[in-house]
């Protein structure tokens, strides 16, 4: 009577094999593993494709090397975050087909489908819910697939959370792959996905794989892809018209500072003039050549920025304001064009200062145009740009440029 298992049912020694290997059909069942038997380690590109920028190709291999190092392991949590298309999945899967075949029971779910598993078992005549339940957090490798896009009723956070804190608790594996941040994740699971001790947290900064043709970067933000005729080669240097010295010293100074930021980003780059005299060109080049060695940053105008943020307080947006945010002000280089086109009201004053504010702190590389004199400017966005240890100024004296026949207007 003094055994601890004393009127517990246990399996026969003799049905334990059977046992374990119903389970693991069972498991590998509701996976659909079958469907992604070609999403193995062995099909993953680690540098993922010709063109990706250095960073970009660095953040896939090491998530590469992690996911392999837990799959022969199986110690802890993986957490892979990253944006639509960049490998999470495919890392995910991988990891769980060399599980399989390592024999180990393996459960690999988008959690919609987990959550949609969970409700049809109510009505189901194989199974109870609390059997189903059962199964799913005690799996001994749970992988959750494209965490974030089930619909978070309160019913689906308390049972992703009762999940999530069961294994948390007994230290069982488990992979979750999103494409949001933490901050954007219910405040109990992400105190339990920030555990340093327990998760190993990888970003993938690659774009799309399924998208090639998208050298932006930022899909929904920027507007390079309108600038794709603005490059070093196609810009005017104005030799033939008849436009002063200092004029025309002034573009060949500003050209000649944008290809050395173009080779080299660092520190700020502003260009100053009035409408038309090049500066979008000029930085549309910068951008263009940077995207062409598969580092494409954000290029984007201040009013649409501005636009986009305000886009994420409605209803139906799919991106919360600090999130996309963040994502702007932490582009490794941004590109702001048009800076004094929009309308000042305190709301775009403050988030502009807040944005170069970081950026400054930050010293992240940035290109700005603008057609306002620094005077125009608002007091502390002003400060920022006079630092000459962080900052470069370029005054683009010619007048608007209208080009020859057939030629279009450059700004």
């Amino acid at each position: 009577m003094g055994h601890p298992n004393f009127g517990k049912l246990e399996v026969c020694v003799c049905r334990q094999q059977n046992v374990s290997d119903q389970i693991r059909d069972r498991l590998f069942s509701l996976s659909h593993l079958d469907e992604l038997e070609d999403l193995t380690f062995a099909t993953f590109k680690p540098r993922g494709r010709k063109g990706l920028g250095e960073m970009q190709s660095n953040s896939l291999e090491m998530a590469f090397n992690q996911a392999q190092h837990y799959a022969k392991n199986l110690k802890g949590w993986l957490l892979l975050q990253g944006g639509y298309g960049c490998g999470k999945t495919h890392l995910a899967a991988g990891i769980a087909n060399f599980a399989v075949e390592m024999g180990v029971p393996t459960l690999f779910l988008t959690v919609p489908d987990l959550l949609d598993t969970l409700r049809f078992s109510y009505d189901s005549e194989d199974t109870t819910f609390e059997e189903r339940f059962d199964e799913i957090r005690n799996a001994s490798l749970l992988i959750l697939d494209d965490f974030g896009t089930q619909n978070a009723t309160a019913w689906a956070q308390e049972k992703l959370f009762q999940i999530v804190n069961y294994r948390y608790i007994n230290k069982l594996p488990l992979v979750v792959t999103t494409n949001l941040a933490l901050d954007e994740i219910e405040a109990r699971i992400r105190s339990r996905l920030a555990d340093p001790e327990l998760v190993t947290a990888c970003r993938i900064n690659a774009p799309d794989f399924r998208r090639p043709m998208d050298d932006t970067g930022h899909p929904e933000l920027s507007s390079l892809n309108l600038m794709a005729g603005k490059t070093f080669g196609t810009f005017e240097e104005r030799a033939n018209e008849s436009l002063q010295a200092d004029e025309l010293k002034s573009l060949q100074k500003a050209l000649k500072a944008a290809h050395t930021f173009a080779e080299k980003p660092k520190g700020w780059l502003v260009m100053m003039g009035t409408y038309g005299s090049g500066k979008t060109h000029l930085a549309a080049a910068i951008a263009n050549y940077r995207a062409g060695l598969g580092d494409p940053p954000l290029f984007v105008m201040v009013p649409d920025l501005l636009d986009h943020l305000r886009a994420t307080f409605s209803p139906n947006s799919n991106v919360t304001f600090d999130r996309r945010f963040d994502e702007i002000r932490t582009a490794p280089l941004l590109v702001l064009d048009d800076l004094g086109t929009q309308s000042m009201t305190p709301w775009v004053r403050e988030k502009l200062y807040q944005l170069f504010n970081h950026r400054y702190n930050a010293e992240l590389p940035t290109v700005i145009t603008t057609s306002d004199s620094l005077d125009e400017m608002d007091a502390r966005i002003r400060s920022r740009l006079l630092d000459g240890k962080l900052c470069t100024i370029y005054a683009v004296t010619a007048p608007s440029y209208h080009g020859g026949k057939g030629k279009k207007t450059k700004k």
